[in-house]
């Protein structure tokens, strides 16, 4: 994991990730967000696992993906680059005698955030992202996803789910079910939707905010030690890169760009 710019693609990046085990710095839960001529893509995935137990394999996902993001066309493409890497990382972790097979997977979502702001998804048993900005706040899908990698092949056909287009002040908010799972003294899960429709009213929903609001509601839920790695990628179209497409009939009208 290396530290994330605060803008990829024009678009305003913030994340945090934490690990359950005391002290370690990485764990399971892995995201990135890059700029390719392709369009800002991002990856967030969670490894069976956590802690430094689950750092190979986590690796091995980054790895790939950050390359395959840049040199695929379609994003099926780069899912299909990362299933490759990820089941050579099992093939040895199994001839070393470290992990019998099927014991290894990785949910995994890739977001893909097209030039003109289409937004579209392969989604492989991860927890859909939610949009924050005009209207309620929603995941982005409902499609079923795929299964998880490494625990059955993938399909012939991927499908890509299309999810519209990021308006102006959307922000969409990415993680990992450590966060959806996190439990408070009383057995509670973190309410995630809520807590995100109460940290965007009444203020423009900046990423560096809305990380940090969920950050500390998280911390404050599970009394500052959560049981299961955790992370949070939010992603904030800040400088209405993406104009609403215009009504048939109507003049358009211009969004600057600074």
């Amino acid at each position: 994991m290396r530290p994330l710019p605060p803008r990829v693609g024009g678009l305003d990046v913030a994340a945090v990730q934490r690990s359950a085990d005391p002290g370690a710095v990485i764990g399971g839960d892995v995201y990135e967000v890059l700029d390719t001529e392709h369009g800002v893509r991002a990856l967030i995935g969670d490894v069976r696992g956590h802690g430094l137990t689950a750092v190979p394999a986590a690796a091995a996902v980054l790895g790939c993906f950050r390359e395959a993001a840049h040199e695929e066309y379609e994003l099926h493409g780069v899912l299909r680059r990362v299933d490759r890497a990820f089941a050579r990382h099992l093939r040895h972790r199994a001839q070393e005698g470290r992990h019998p097979a099927g014991e290894e997977f990785v949910t995994l979502l890739l977001l893909e955030i097209r030039g003109d702001g289409v937004l579209r998804a392969v989604n492989c048993a991860h927890p859909w992202p939610y949009r924050v900005g005009v209207g309620p706040t929603r995941p982005l899908s409902e499609a079923e996803p795929l299964p998880p990698l490494g625990a059955f092949p993938l399909p012939e056909h991927i499908p890509v789910t299309h999810c519209g287009r990021m308006r102006p002040d959307d922000a969409l908010i990415l993680h990992t079910d450590g966060v959806t799972e996190a439990r408070d003294d009383r057995g509670r899960p973190f309410p995630l939707p809520e807590t995100l429709t109460g940290a965007a009213r009444g203020r423009p929903p900046t990423a560096r905010y809305l990380l940090h609001a969920l950050d500390s509601a998280l911390l404050h839920h599970t009394g500052g030690s959560p049981s299961d790695d955790t992370a949070l990628l939010i992603l904030h179209n800040d400088a209405r890169l993406f104009a609403p497409l215009p009504v048939p009939g109507q003049a358009p009208v211009a969004h600057p760009i600074p």
